[in-house]
């Protein structure tokens, strides 16, 4: 694993408890001199990161956060907008969705780990991921509206579903920035843990998503991502489907045997 390296990604590997090769990766994004924003060389390494965490088996909880105590990210590069035309701008923003659907897909938890500003595609890159944990230093913002822009990487789109519409009408018009306790009270984010206590907890969380069984995490994802898109009835039948599916695995046989044996699971 010591081998992957990618432009303006550092990448730690944590042990898993009682897993003699399952891993935590802690991947941060560092661009200091920019608040760690995404400029397409950034975009790209994270493609290629994914390309390597689709495959690896050993892959159990994929972190992401920001390099620094200043930014998670501080949004995309505003540089490359000027130039940019109609019809490329909409191309970034399809290349952008996509990329960030692939951390919503991808069959481990995805945590976003905010130590700092979340602003404009830095918070589309955070809703993209299972759980956000925040810092208490965290600031969350759309301002794509004071560049006379509007979110394009699925802020629109995932933070009514996050939060109601009424409010995500309000932070996506107003541009206006909000705390991490205001975000957690709106459910933005998960939790809000302080700054000298953050990287240990949200290692913590990590090892805690390590110990369950990652193909039932792997359908849960499936499950209520899925169901959001259709009614309740079919929801369900997504769900009684993907319940069905899990019969099928060995992680069944073991957390059923584990529950009567009375210890546990070794998933």
């Amino acid at each position: 694993m010591s081998e992957l390296n990618f432009p303006h990604l550092k990448i730690e590997f944590h042990n898993v408890e009682n897993h003699e090769s399952a891993k935590i990766w802690w991947v941060s994004l560092s661009r200091p001199e920019a608040l760690n924003a995404l400029s397409r060389e950034v975009l790209s390494s994270l493609a290629q990161l994914l390309d390597v965490a689709e495959k690896d088996a050993r892959l159990r909880v994929l972190v992401l956060t920001g390099d620094g105590e200043k930014a998670f990210v501080a949004g995309a590069d505003i540089k490359q907008f000027e130039a940019m035309s109609p019809k490329a701008a909409e191309e970034f923003a399809r290349e952008g969705q996509a990329l960030f659907a692939r951390f919503e897909s991808l069959p481990r938890p995805v945590i976003a780990a905010v130590n700092g500003f979340a602003l404009g595609g830095g918070l589309e890159l955070a809703m993209a991921c299972d759980w956000i944990i925040a810092s208490e230093s965290a600031k969350f913002a759309l301002p794509e509206c004071t560049l006379g822009l509007i979110p394009g990487f699925g802020g629109t789109v995932r933070l009514p579903r996050r939060i109601g519409t009424a409010k995500a009408l309000e932070m996506a018009m107003t541009g206006s920035q909000i705390k991490a306790d205001e975000a957690l009270r709106i459910g933005l984010v998960n939790q809000v843990i302080p700054a000298a206590e953050f990287k240990a907890q949200v290692l913590a969380q990590a090892q805690l998503l390590s110990q369950r069984a990652p193909g039932a995490l792997s359908l849960i994802k499936k499950s209520i991502h899925s169901g959001q898109e259709c009614s309740l009835r079919e929801a369900e039948g997504i769900e009684a489907s993907l319940f069905g599916r899990a019969f099928e695995s060995p992680e069944r046989t073991e957390g059923v045997r584990a529950f009567l044996e009375k210890r546990k699971p070794q998933f």
